[in-house]
């Protein structure tokens, strides 16, 4: 079986190595953005089998990511997962309305993280 291709967006160094790494040694192959602006051009060319992105990000934001993501015809078959400091369940609710499969809060509880992705990630 092929390995799974996810992309980790965000604009904090620190967190996307984080994500990343633990995502490689599991087996995963990774793909890396800075932005959402950067996301959305770099998905359409690296097709990912699913998206972990943070919500505030310079630029476009990770809810108007997944709006447009999911109002493509092209990746709106692409999960999205929501990785960010927004814990308010207004935000939440709001992520999910904009198409994102799941929402995760930083601290990423690396556990949860992958069980949700698994879930997601055939």
């Amino acid at each position: 079986m092929p390995a799974r291709k996810i992309m980790v967006v965000d604009d904090s160094p620190t967190e996307r190595f984080f994500i990343a790494d633990l995502l490689a040694k599991r087996g995963y192959v990774v793909v890396t953005a800075e932005s959402g602006v950067e996301a959305l051009a770099k998905i359409r060319l690296e097709r990912p089998s699913l998206v972990v992105m943070d919500v505030v990000m310079p630029g476009a934001s990770g809810f108007q990511v997944v709006r447009t993501l999911t109002r493509d015809p092209e990746t709106q078959s692409i999960p999205v997962i929501l990785c960010t400091s927004k814990s308010a369940e207004t935000d939440r609710i709001w992520g999910l309305r904009q198409g994102a499969r799941e929402y995760v809060t930083k601290p990423v509880n690396a556990e949860e993280l992958l069980a949700k992705i698994a879930d997601l990630v055939h």
